[in-house]
């Protein structure tokens, strides 16, 4: 049966961080001209609509699949909170815009006394809550490699758990 050769996917994996970067730079460059293509109400519908359709692909499926109905709070919670949450936006970008805050972290360490220590804090556990998201990608990533480079009718290999992975013996 036919699959798609490894190198011909990594070569295309690669081509479309290329592209990913030179939108980025083309991103940078508009906006030292003053010019962001940031603040464009297209930029963030179509960032929303990449972000919701890869959480609900890899994230909600999974959950209703293994949970029924309870994987509703995924989306109660989100959709309820931004009925006032541009109340509280609003206060943020007006406060981080005349401090000249860059993130969460810097925005909760000058909240209270500038303390560097408490914004390292915050990074910290902010690092350790990113940490399942991009296991997630990586799960992604590796999942949708499989699924390009097994032959047609030829089941994807199945991994043991991630902690299983790697067997130590002791002599």
């Amino acid at each position: 049966m036919s699959m798609l050769p490894a190198p011909l996917v990594v070569g295309a994996s690669f081509a479309y961080l290329l592209w990913l970067f030179a939108v980025a730079s083309y991103g940078d460059w508009r906006a030292g001209q003053g010019r962001s293509i940031i603040a464009n109400a297209w930029v963030y519908a179509l960032s929303m609509a990449v972000y919701c359709s890869a959480w609900t692909y890899f994230g909600s499926v999974g959950r209703a699949a293994s949970s029924g109905v309870w994987f509703l709070p995924i989306y109660l919670g989100p959709t309820l909170a931004m009925v006032l949450a541009w109340l509280v936006v609003r206060k943020m970008i007006r406060i981080a815009r005349s401090y000249r805050i860059t993130s969460i972290a810097d925005f909760i360490g000058s909240r209270y006394g500038k303390s560097p220590l408490l914004a390292g804090l915050v990074t910290l556990i902010t690092v350790v809550g990113i940490l399942p998201y991009i296991a997630l990608q990586l799960k992604a990533v590796s999942g949708g490699y499989a699924l390009l480079t097994t032959p047609l009718g030829e089941p994807l290999v199945r991994q043991g758990p991630w902690w299983g992975t790697a067997r130590f013996t002791s002599r």
